[in-house]
């Protein structure tokens, strides 16, 4: 009884999907005739739940004869995944070291992480931008990755996951001679591998559909990501864009598919923590 209770909030969510999947598929006379009066403000928006005439032209259009769109999703592409990997190098050691070593300062240096993750993109902006530009990276792909590998979100994430790591077996290690760098690689990351796969995956839709920091940072179009080039498709074939929105989408959809256990457990992790 309660699956169906849930049902309708479920089409809720789906519907938007549904919509986008449907419009990718639908020639751009069909839907000059069912959105265009919405999108220039002169009418409603007509709603089917399948095409008249459905046809696969939008998106063969996109795969064959838009090399604009290609180039923008490998910006993306070196822009999310070096990120990422900035992430795993920097900030899984950094949450470790907050989780388990005990050091002078370590509260002050939480609460500073803490701080520096609540703090919207708004604030941090300005000294960005100055920094940047006194390194001489504005305009390159660098300005958006160094502030993205250095994040203080993931380490939030990934320090949850590494405070799940039993004590008695670090202290059999250390018994044993392992050192604190043999533990976290051998101990920590085995056993905290859901906090940092949920911690990456919370990252790469940030950065995938991330849409100030390339809009501040990078002031040329060639160097756009996927989420910069599809604002400057709206005004164009609106079949192509409704395109271009599902398989921008995809690898997004895919990514939370395959990392939705973990960001369930770490959220477990934390709320029976301690």
């Amino acid at each position: 009884m309660k699956k169906w209770f849930l049902l309708p909030f479920a089409a809720l969510v789906w519907a938007p999907l549904w919509l986008l999947a449907t419009a990718a598929v639908t020639g751009s006379a069909e839907l000059q005739l069912t959105w265009g009066p919405a999108l220039a403000g002169k009418g409603q928006a007509a709603w089917t739940l399948l095409p008249s005439w459905p046809t696969l032209q939008p998106i063969l259009q996109l795969l064959l004869d838009t090399p604009e769109y290609f180039a923008a999703f490998w910006n993306t592409c070196a822009q999310v995944f070096p990120q990422l990997a900035g992430q795993l190098a920097v900030g899984a050691p950094a949450a470790w070291a907050l989780s388990r070593l005990r050091f002078r300062g370590r509260r002050a240096l939480q609460a500073l992480y803490l701080i520096l993750m609540l703090l919207p993109f708004q604030v941090t902006m300005v000294p960005a931008y100055l920094t940047l530009n006194t390194l001489g990276l504005m305009d390159t792909v660098w300005a958006v990755i160094l502030p993205g590998a250095f994040a203080a979100f993931p380490v939030f994430l990934m320090q949850r996951g590494f405070d799940t790591v039993p004590l008695p077996l670090l202290e059999a290690a250390a018994i044993d001679g392992a050192g604190p760098w043999q533990q976290f690689w051998r101990i920590g990351l085995p056993v905290g591998m859901p906090g940092v796969l949920a911690a990456m995956t919370v990252s790469f839709l940030d950065a995938w559909n991330a849409l100030e920091q390339p809009m501040v940072f990078l002031p040329t179009p060639l160097r756009w990501p996927l989420s910069l080039y599809l604002t400057n498709m709206t005004g164009q074939d609106l079949a192509l864009t409704m395109a271009a929105s599902l398989f921008m989408l995809l690898p997004a959809v895919l990514i939370f598919a395959f990392g939705q256990p973990y960001l369930e457990q770490g959220i477990l992790a934390g709320a029976v923590k301690g």
